[in-house]
């Protein structure tokens, strides 16, 4: 049976300004982040989790709600709440957003989100420029891992993505470890390194392509692509990867679908 851990006994505190349940949302964060549950592990049950945060089992509930809204939980019916690994189904969901175009016209129906196939293009070390210095918080010239992949939907490339990681976050990461990883870029950042990315801000622009990009894009030198620029956040909005991704819209459209959250 699991021990309790000090931090997982002790009572909600942090900023007393915040209601009762964002104060448990913060405790509990805590402890998933110091990895006394990994990704796919189930958490006690909320009665227990309750006795151990010393709230009620509603304030603890409401903080749950909260964190399988934002993908850091998941609830599976009939077996509990577990922590929200980074698989192909999350991947899809949350972070890849190409779509082969359909008309609103066309009588097919909608077909399922296709995986992209995904080949490394080149992964090296580099120093970080002034824009990936402030993008990940670190200082210009740090050492940073650059790697370039290219994504494929039946057979055709259409995106490129540029990964920029901080060196000292991503400590013993190969070439190898990274191209044999066993699922997604963002599994691999959870499962070997205990960093799991919770969110990413984007910004999207239209930009010419580059002679590289063109060629990786099948495109003629010049041609209009959409330039995607993301950084992937993880626990307290910590910066974990910046990438830029150049993406053919010949055939393809970048779909975002919006909620509000209740």
């Amino acid at each position: 049976m699991k021990t309790k851990s000090k931090s997982e006994s002790k009572t909600p505190s942090g900023d007393e300004s915040l209601p009762l349940y964002r104060q448990v949302k913060k405790a509990l964060q805590k402890i998933i982040e110091a990895g006394h549950y990994g990704p796919g592990k189930p958490l006690p049950s909320e009665s227990a989790l309750a006795s151990q945060l010393q709230v009620s089992v509603g304030t603890l509930r409401h903080a749950v709600d909260e964190l399988v809204h934002e993908h850091v939980l998941v609830r599976r019916q009939g077996k509990g709440t577990f922590v929200a690994p980074h698989n192909r189904a999350r991947f899809m969901f949350q972070f890849f957003h190409v779509e082969r175009r359909q008309d609103p016209e066309d009588n097919e129906p909608t077909s399922e989100q296709e995986f992209p196939d995904i080949a490394c293009l080149g992964f090296s070390r580099d120093k970080a420029d002034a824009g990936e210095a402030r993008a990940l918080r670190i200082k210009l010239g740090d050492p940073v891992f650059r790697i370039d992949n290219k994504l494929s939907l039946r057979g055709k490339v259409v995106v490129l993505d540029r990964l920029v990681l901080s060196t000292a976050m991503f400590r013993n990461l190969t070439e190898k470890r990274f191209v044999e990883r066993a699922s997604t870029v963002y599994a691999l950042y959870q499962t070997d390194f205990g960093i799991t990315v919770l969110r990413a801000q984007e910004r999207a622009r239209a930009s010419a392509a580059s002679k590289v990009v063109a060629a990786v894009l099948s495109l003629p030198a010049g041609a209009p692509v959409m330039e995607v620029h993301r950084l992937a956040l993880t626990f307290g909005d910590k910066p974990v990867e910046y990438r830029v991704s150049f993406i053919n819209t010949q055939a393809h459209d970048y779909v975002s679908v919006l909620s509000k959250k209740a």
